[in-house]
């Protein structure tokens, strides 16, 4: 699949990406605040600096897009064509430092949960996606 915009057009497009708020964030927030859960959102004292943190559960969630988490087998990561060598190293970069967070958070005792963003598209997948992560919330307790 060739690019359909010319490079300054495609500069623009992914500067305009957003790194926080993003349409599942907001989705996954707007639904554990209708469940009664109240958290902070990009704890900055938090490695990582978590999407969500529910500190009276001591869990946080990351909500991960797919492509630039790297995730695999997913049908919404698809390897760029162009600059092979940059997006290789940048998602491979990001999944490693994805894995370190985890790991470190979790050596702090918090319970981590990743929800990625295509697991939040079409509503019976959404909907057994939030109701999944509410109740592992809950089974932190």
């Amino acid at each position: 699949m060739s690019d359909f915009c010319l490079p300054a057009k495609r500069s623009k497009i992914m500067a305009s990406i957003r790194g926080k708020d993003t349409k599942g964030e907001l989705l996954v927030r707007r639904y554990l605040f209708r469940k009664g859960f109240r958290f902070r959102v990009n704890d900055k004292r938090l490695i990582g600096k978590p999407d969500i943190v529910l500190a009276k559960y001591r869990t946080v969630v990351f909500v991960n897009g797919c492509f630039w988490h790297g995730h695999e087998l997913c049908p919404d990561f698809v390897r760029p064509k162009t600059n092979t060598a940059f997006w290789d190293t940048k998602i491979e970069t990001n999944r490693k430092r994805d894995e370190r967070v985890i790991k470190a958070l979790t050596e702090q005792g918090w319970h981590v949960i990743v929800v990625w963003e295509c697991e939040l598209k079409g509503k019976e997948k959404r909907e057994a996606t939030l109701l999944g992560l509410a109740n592992e919330i809950w089974d932190v307790l």
